[in-house]
């Protein structure tokens, strides 16, 4: 086989490829063992009929398209692989010839992952992060576990306040007609949570029980119908019961119950101690996220933009899935927030973009650095993996072996090499 690559603008080229006649006899071979099988030739047992017989009634030409179709996946890989270069999309492929008993030549048009260069990478500065627990930081912590330890209690009398727990009734209008999605019964809403159209929960606070209100809002102008995206619509609303929430009292009991401290000081200087180690870990990560964007600024690099609707993509899945384990999924989401699928990929275009800016800066670094990941390293990666999964790390070996995620989870521990190398090389301002 011949493969030569021609770079024609920015990161597409083409990839000129001849395949000697022998492959493509053998191919040929392949795709009749395939057709043979469904064909009924009279006086022939169903896949019995010899290539000969075949190829008088229909053509060696009805074998080309399957004979291609085994072909090129495998050549064209050995191709990418023998001229070195990395493709970020699918090739357009052109066939320039296909015949028995001559070579097989193919163009295909590719997308390249581009070049990077590097600017200014070593000696970035950083300013010092404040890692001291104040106080307050304290107390608001305290504040949180009151609210998650909070006893809901039912409010028999007064107006309903801002979280509230309001159990209501809610009926939707637009232009005096009620509208698919708009209705609810004895739905529970915490005033002040923000989970329905905005101006819809201040307007039932002041609610007394068994009282009824019409609320004003407008929808969002992207809410995902149509027919209500920028409408203004009115609510129908009942009030049922009232939920407030009975805060405890920050004492030694409420050590007790929430810990394993016997005293409300012991158990704050216990989460003092906590809060400084989060502190440390999140200054860590933010010198981490400082030094890559800076070394990302300072280079120079053209990004294809199907590598970035890859990462959006690929962003959206594991939106989904955070979803999933919330016991949501998009199309719930979608429905409950306005927002269309599409709007969400606007939305996660940018953050997009400069996470696939930042790897390939980060790749290109431990290239020039000649940063390497052995096999002690993917040992140790594939233990704390085998944890996390509950299977051998052998096991683990196995399976990203077979599927080929054993090169990605090498360049992912080099990536990392690279963010490390940057953290100690910077400089604290």
């Amino acid at each position: 086989m011949n493969a030569n690559w021609e770079k024609i603008e920015k990161n597409v080229g083409v990839l000129n490829v001849e395949v000697d006649a022998e492959q493509v006899a053998s191919a040929l071979e392949q795709a009749f063992r395939k057709v043979v099988k469904k064909v009924n030739v009279p006086g022939f047992r169903k896949g019995k009929v010899p290539r000969k017989i075949f190829e008088m009634r229909y053509g060696v030409e009805s074998l080309y398209q399957d004979a291609i179709d085994i072909l090129l996946p495998q050549v064209y890989s050995e191709a990418v692989e023998k001229t070195g270069i990395e493709p970020v999309d699918r090739p357009e492929i052109e066939v320039e010839q296909f015949a028995a008993g001559q070579s097989f030549k193919f163009k295909a048009k590719v997308t390249v992952k581009p070049e990077v260069a590097l600017g200014e990478y070593k000696g970035i500065e950083v300013p010092a992060a404040d890692t001291e627990v104040t106080e307050e930081e304290i107390n608001k912590e305290l504040e949180r576990l009151q609210q998650r330890h909070a006893e809901l209690v039912v409010v028999d009398e007064g107006p309903v306040q801002l979280g509230d727990i309001a159990v209501i009734d809610f009926e939707g209008f637009l232009d005096g007609t009620p509208f698919e999605g708009g209705k609810g019964e004895r739905y529970s809403l915490e005033l002040g949570s923000g989970t329905f159209i905005p101006g819809f929960e201040e307007q039932v606070v002041g609610l007394n029980i068994a009282e009824e209100k019409e609320i004003n809002v407008t929808f969002p102008e992207n809410y995902h119908a149509e027919n209500l995206a920028g409408k203004p619509v009115v609510f129908k609303v009942k009030l049922h019961e009232i939920k407030r929430k009975n805060l405890p009292a920050l004492d030694d009991e409420f050590a007790k119950d929430v810990s394993e401290f016997d005293t409300l000081e012991e158990y704050k200087q216990d989460l003092a101690a906590k809060l400084k180690e989060r502190k440390e870990k999140d200054a860590e990560y933010a010198r981490e996220v400082a030094v890559i964007d800076k070394a990302a600024e300072a280079a120079e690099v053209e990004i294809p933009e199907v590598m970035i609707d890859n990462e959006v993509e690929h962003m959206l899945r594991d939106f989904e899935n955070r979803l999933r384990t919330q016991g949501m999924n998009l199309e719930l989401y979608t429905q409950f927030s306005g927002q269309t699928v599409e709007a969400l990929k606007a939305q996660m275009k940018e953050d997009a973009a400069k996470r696939v800016r930042n790897n390939l800066v980060l790749e290109a670094i431990a290239k020039a650095e000649n940063l390497q990941v052995n096999d002690a390293d993917i040992d140790e990666e594939l233990e704390k993996l085998s944890k996390i999964y509950n299977r051998s790390a052998e096991e683990l070996r196995t399976i990203f072996s077979s599927n080929g995620y054993l090169d990605t989870l090498t360049g992912d521990l080099k990536v990392r090499k690279a963010v490390k190398f940057l953290v100690e090389h910077s400089k604290t301002a």
